[in-house]
């Protein structure tokens, strides 16, 4: 069977498509002024920090979950160095594996979850090809993505915004989301993967994916230089008069 054949008679039973995140117009015209402050910051636009294919993408994001990135960076290159190709790490020892990537956080958990997500890939795919996403709509894409054991939000939108396929995917990261809601774009409660519709509809429609790639780095970088887990620096924050936790007693003046 021809791999497009494939791809259609292994797809999930389509569901019904969610209802938009509603957005409420005060806060789509602060997500605006947060983007227009910190662009000038840190340099919009801002290169992409490497051009993967989507399947090797899948695997750079897999191994980057609650790891730095030079961590991370380190055991993707230890797990091309160590196998041929993506079809060999399938035909692999889990232990083989997760020596490869020792580096990361929780190795004994990313090794058999990578081996398994390029397994199902293979399956539904006839082949280790995502190129075809570039012919869907983002959000068709990543429940494509998602609807594959393992993969979450953060991922689905790293494979289409990160890779080669450039598609207008907004990825929400640990920092990203930290810097969010203290600005009180999103609610305390509202963990990673439900802040990514929320996040992305507070921005244009019409956004092209340079535009959100620098949305998400200007957000991920000001979490890691400026607003800290600890202790954020608010006394040389661009944002403060912004951010109602600028004037929490926590916070370093």
């Amino acid at each position: 069977m021809p791999a497009a054949d494939l791809r259609t008679a292994t797809a999930p039973r389509p569901r019904r498509k969610p209802a938009p995140a509603v957005t409420d117009p005060a806060l789509a015209e602060k997500a605006l002024a947060v983007h227009a402050r910190l662009c000038p910051v840190y340099g919009c636009p801002i290169p992409y920090f490497h051009s993967l294919d989507p399947v090797s993408e899948l695997v750079s994001s897999l191994l980057s979950h609650r790891t730095r990135n030079a961590e991370s960076g380190r055991a993707f290159k230890a797990l091309r160095a160590r196998f041929r190709d993506w079809e060999a790490v399938i035909d692999a020892d889990v232990p083989e594996i997760e020596a490869a990537i020792a580096g990361v956080t929780w190795p004994e958990l990313k090794a058999p979850r990578i081996r398994d997500v390029l397994r199902a890939l293979r399956d539904r795919c006839g082949g280790l090809d995502l190129a075809f996403l570039a012919d869907m709509e983002v959000e068709a894409a990543r429940a494509w993505l998602q609807a594959i054991p393992g993969v979450g939000p953060k991922t689905s939108a790293a494979v289409l915004s990160f890779s080669t396929l450039r598609m207008p995917a907004l990825p929400v990261d640990s920092h990203h989301h930290r810097v969010a809601q203290r600005l009180g774009l999103i609610g305390k409660t509202v963990d990673v993967g439900p802040s990514h519709p929320i996040l992305r509809a507070q921005l244009p429609a019409g956004w092209s994916a340079q535009d959100l790639y620098d949305n998400h780095e200007i957000l991920m970088l000001h979490g890691q230089k400026v607003c800290h887990h600890h202790r954020p620096a608010c006394g040389r924050c661009v944002l403060v008069d912004l951010c109602p936790s600028a004037r929490l007693p926590t916070r370093e003046p």
